[in-house]
């Protein structure tokens, strides 16, 4: 026989497990209880609808975690005009698509290595010469600030125009041309070894 104390525990359960108010409620109160069953609940329809745009199991779970990690992180900010579910699934969806530009960038980046070198021979030395130029541009856009780093992929991987990515990004034009401006000179100054093959880059794109 259930008593009392146990059927009111059992119907408080159900209740924050379908009721999103009551989730919403608790996540903000910071119990870690009702976050821990909604990530239960939620965790493997989630991969599996994340695994549908990457194609990568690990990549799937690291999506999933991440946005649960935030929804932990920023409870107190969140406004829900819909269901936990909805924005759960929601936010996986643009996470996803996130993750499938940053794969895009990745390629374009070595396409592009690749389209540079494809006119010399195939030696030793010639890909030695490759994978170092690589690894060394690579490095270098990493270590731009992170405005000129997101700037300077958008506009030389995505082929954005100024005034779209200033939209993007809701800052200026001009505010856009002084960071592509800045990022070209942190690059060549990294780079200084390769700056012919640099100076192509630039002037083709």
């Amino acid at each position: 026989m259930i008593t009392t104390a146990a059927y009111k525990a059992i119907n408080q359960s159900l209740t924050m497990q379908w009721d999103d108010a009551g989730i919403i409620r608790a996540l903000k109160n910071r119990d870690e209880q009702a976050f821990g069953d909604l990530f239960k609940t939620h965790f493997k329809p989630l991969r599996n609808y994340a695994f549908s745009f990457v194609q990568e199991q690990t990549l799937a779970e690291d999506i999933v975690q991440t946005i649960f990690l935030r929804l932990w992180d920023k409870i107190e900010a969140l406004n829900f005009s819909d269901s936990i579910a909805a924005y759960l699934y929601r936010a996986v969806y643009n996470e996803s698509l996130n993750a499938l530009k940053r794969t895009k960038v990745r390629r374009s980046h070595h396409s592009w290595l690749t389209r540079q070198m494809k006119d010399q021979n195939d030696t030793a030395h010639k890909n030695l010469q490759l994978r170092e130029l690589e690894r060394q541009l690579r490095a270098a856009i990493n270590d731009l600030p992170e405005q000129c780093r997101t700037i300077f992929q958008l506009s030389r991987y995505e082929d954005l125009r100024y005034r779209d990515i200033g939209l993007q990004l809701g800052i200026s034009v001009k505010t856009v041309e002084n960071q592509m401006g800045k990022a070209l000179k942190l690059l060549r100054a990294a780079l200084v070894e390769f700056l012919p093959l640099l100076m192509l880059y630039f002037l083709n794109h």
